[in-house]
């Protein structure tokens, strides 16, 4: 919710200072700049993108202003740990129980590997692929906010120049050409406000998310290969607890198990 906490905020304080500087609000009521604004901002970034990958638009832009609850580094470790335990007392085959209900596709998908008895190696590798292509699809959900931050500003310059053209086209009528020159100069406003306020940070909001997953799901390899290792569950939690701050690691021991409605974000 921080993004939208953010958004207000800028629009507020714009607003502020629009009347403090004597600048009426009712001059940001100008379609035309809008249009070409959020219209050609769309419009550039549906010729820079395929459309298989603008679709996901709707979905990364909810997760950028909602940001998807992940498990803390904290429980994920406490999670391992308690399988790990599993482990040594019952066997592999007792992580079945905790595969069948955990929700989340990673864990469960190594889990269940582990369960089924395959090279260590492989397991590696295939959950490694893994990371890398979810990281490479997230990179792209970022690129797309990253470039429609590019474009905007830009077309601001852009709207600003048709407005001086239709100023310049009424010289006859000099009263109206005060007005045509500020209206011009909306669209530039917009151009860098969604440019810089919006859609730049939109887009560093979904890098930190990512790398977030990125880092839970290392822990997560690093973890059930130390399980299908043989690692003792006492070295497991002094391997995975210095992934997170001296402050945190009493929280890892003996944290209880949440109830996980952890979102992949790729899915």
């Amino acid at each position: 919710m921080s993004s939208i906490f953010g958004i207000l905020l800028a629009l507020l304080m714009i607003g502020a200072g629009m009347i403090l500087k004597g600048a009426p609000l009712a001059s940001l009521n100008n379609p035309a700049a809008y249009l070409i604004i959020f219209g050609g901002t769309a419009a550039a970034v549906l010729i820079a993108f395929p459309f298989r990958e603008i679709k996901k638009f709707p979905k990364l832009l909810k997760i950028a202003l909602f940001e998807p609850k992940l498990p803390s580094k904290a429980v994920q470790i406490a999670r391992l740990i308690e399988c790990a335990e599993m482990a040594k007392k019952e066997g592999f085959l007792a992580l079945e129980e905790i595969a069948e209900s955990t929700e989340d596709p990673f864990f469960k998908k190594g889990l269940e590997m582990i369960i089924d008895g395959y090279d260590v190696d492989f397991i590696e590798e295939v959950l490694f692929d893994e990371v890398e292509a979810i990281e490479q699809r997230h990179k792209i959900g970022a690129l797309i906010f990253t470039q429609a931050g590019t474009y905007a500003p830009t077309l601001g310059v852009l709207g600003a120049v048709v407005g001086l053209i239709a100023a310049l086209g009424s010289l006859s009528e000099i009263e109206k050409i005060g007005h045509s020159i500020s209206a011009a100069f909306i669209a530039t406003l917009l151009g860098i406000f969604s440019g810089y306020v919006l859609w730049h940070p939109l887009a560093n909001k979904l890098k930190r998310l990512s790398k977030q997953e990125q880092e839970l799901k290392l822990i997560v390899i690093e973890g059930l290969l130390s399980i299908y290792q043989g690692v003792l569950p006492s070295a497991l939690e002094k391997k995975l607890t210095v992934h997170i701050p001296p402050s945190e690691r009493k929280k890892a021991e003996n944290q209880p198990e949440q109830e996980d409605d952890y979102e992949e974000k790729s899915a």
